[in-house]
Formats: structure tokens, C-alpha cells, sequence
């Protein structure tokens, strides 16, 4: 989906054209693309007037979304005042690096006693995939390439967990975690940092494909939360406040 431009089913739609729970279903979706991929900075108001002439849509689905939205702890509504996205304070960010980086510890270990081969080789290809953007000369194009298919090698795992719950869960956490990185103000999140995170995924690989649940557990938890690390590095470096 391009987040800057509304999809088909809205282009041309007069405002307050019909289409109920899917219409803001849509309107949804796309303003969740752009907040998880950095559109919007941290704490800038998100104008329900803007929006709904920008999608060609009444008040009702922008509201619906933006309610959904603050349910998933991506904006902040304040009656009488407005809407704005959220900002996380450093210790927040932290505080949830540590937390998801648990979770995802306990998913890769559970991973590494019940993955198959065929996922193995799965996960094989998308680490290729990755160390291949290593040589990607491109900022923007590295940083965007490894959101994509860093999400994708961590799918692989979950579905290697054979759970559920942990996946449902596990997705709604990584969408915080690509928007805490991406409203940090750095124009190519984790660019940097390409080579110490595919070295990190190598490590988790060989752990799920020994079987060794402890390993999978211990290099997952310490990837994750490595993630606050490089964030403030690559903030240091640019000069971001």
C-alpha cells in the first residue's frame, strides 16, 4: 500500500460515500502504514479535517480509525482538543524494548523445538536476503529493505513456533516496535546497521537449526533489545535532538 497516495477503493469517493466498517477499516489501514513507517513524527496532531478531505471520506470512518488506532497505542485523543501521534519518552521506548525482547526470546525458543526443515530453509533464503543489503550502497534503500524483511525472518519464526497466541500477540508488538524506530526523527533508521543485525540473525538461525532452545532464547532476547542501542548510536551520530 502507498501511504501517500489513498488506495483505489477511495480515490474519487465523495465524502461521506457509503462503505461503513470497511471504509474505515481502509482508512485505518493506511494511516497505520504511514504512522509504522515514520509518515508522521512523534507528537504531531493528526487533523480529522485533513484527513477526511485528503481520503475523500466523512468525519465518522476517520474518527473510527484514529479510535482503533489509539487502542493499538499509535495515537493519543484528547476530547475537545485533538489527535496527535504518540510520543514515547526514552525510558518508555526502553521499557518496551526490554518487554518485547523477552517475549521474543520465549517465541524463538519455542521455535527451536518445533521448527521443520522446510522452515529452516525458509528462513534461510530471507537471511540471505538480507546480508545481500549489506553491499547496498543506498541509505534509504537499506533502511527500508531491512524493515521489510526483517519483519518477513521473524515471521518465518513465529510461524515456526506453531502458536497462535504468540504470533497474534508477537504482531501486534513488532508494529509498535517498527513505530517507536521509526517516529525517532532519523531519516534512515538502522542503515547503519545492517551488518551487526544480520550477524545477529546468523547467530538465531544456527540456534533454531541446532535446536538449541536456550541459544535461540538467549541471542533473541539480545537482539531485540539491542535495538535501543542502535537507535541511540545512529541518534548521536546524526545529530538528532
Amino acid at each position: 500500500m502507498n501511504p501517500d497516495r489513498p488506495p483505489a477503493a477511495l480515490a474519487g469517493r465523495p465524502p461521506g460515500a457509503g462503505g461503513g466498517v470497511r471504509l474505515a477499516a481502509m482508512v485505518y489501514d493506511l494511516i497505520k502504514v504511514r504512522l509504522l513507517e515514520g509518515h508522521y513524527a512523534a507528537g504531531e496532531p493528526l487533523t480529522v479535517e485533513v484527513l477526511k478531505a485528503e481520503f475523500g471520506v466523512s468525519k465518522q470512518p476517520v474518527m473510527d480509525a484514529l479510535r482503533r488506532l489509539s487502542a493499538d497505542g499509535l495515537v493519543a485523543i484528547t476530547p475537545q482538543v485533538g489527535c496527535q501521534v504518540v510520543p514515547y519518552s526514552r525510558r518508555e521506548v526502553e521499557d518496551f524494548f526490554a518487554m518485547f525482547g523477552g517475549f521474543e526470546g520465549a517465541v524463538a525458543a519455542a521455535a527451536a523445538a518445533r521448527r521443520t526443515e522446510e522452515q529452516l530453509r525458509r528462513l534461510d533464503t530471507v537471511s540471505a536476503a538480507i546480508g545481500a543489503l549489506r553491499s547496498e550502497p543506498d541509505a534509504e534503500r537499506r533502511a527500508r529493505g531491512y524493515r521489510t524483511l526483517n519483519r518477513e525472518f521473524h515471521a518465518v519464526i513465529h510461524d515456526m513456533a506453531h502458536s497462535r497466541v504468540m504470533a497474534e500477540t508477537s504482531h501486534r508488538m513488532w508494529d509498535l516496535s517498527d513505530f517507536l524506530i521509526n517516529t525517532t526523527g532519523l531519516p534512515q533508521p538502522l542503515a547503519s546497521a545492517i551488518e551487526e543485525r544480520h550477524d545477529d540473525h546468523e547467530r538465531i538461525r544456527s540456534a533454531l537449526a541446532a535446536g538449541d532452545a536456550a541459544a535461540a532464547r538467549t541471542e533473541m532476547e539480545q537482539h531485540i533489545t539491542g535495538t535501543v542501542a542502535v537507535i541511540r548510536d545512529e541518534t548521536q551520530a546524526s545529530g538528532v535532538a
